[in-house]
């Protein structure tokens, strides 16, 4: 966790991110610029601690480390002009972050041979 983890992020669930996309791809207009996001601002340390409650562990699991310099504090998008294409998230935080812990249980053996060769993540 970086610092505090008190830095805002706007999370979208992947099925959703790829609607957004094929919508702006079949309905947007070429040069133009829209932001798909999901509407959920959440702070690092609180989606940490919603994925230890789905996990069923604890904060003992949290290591913090030093901030990186110049980490923005807030990302934030206006999601208004793709959702005049007809798009908007339909999946809620709560289950899609289930889902998608749900996938990473499920789904080990996948993703852990992708970092193999990092060392600098401990599993």
């Amino acid at each position: 966790m970086y610092a505090d983890g008190k830095n805002v992020r706007d999370w979208l669930y992947v099925i959703d991110n790829c609607e957004g996309i094929d919508a702006v791809m079949h309905k947007g207009i070429p040069g133009e610029v829209y932001n798909i996001g999901g509407g959920n601002e959440v702070t690092n340390i609180d989606l940490t601690h919603a994925i230890l409650d789905i996990l069923g562990k604890d904060e003992t699991s949290i290591e913090y480390v030093k901030d990186r310099p110049g980490h923005d504090k807030r990302y934030a998008l206006d999601i208004a002009k793709a959702k005049e294409l007809g798009w908007s998230p339909r999946h809620d935080f709560r289950s899609a972050l289930k889902l998608t812990v749900e996938w990473y249980k499920k789904n080990e053996k996948w993703w852990r041979s992708l970092i193999k060769c990092r060392k600098d993540i401990k599993y």
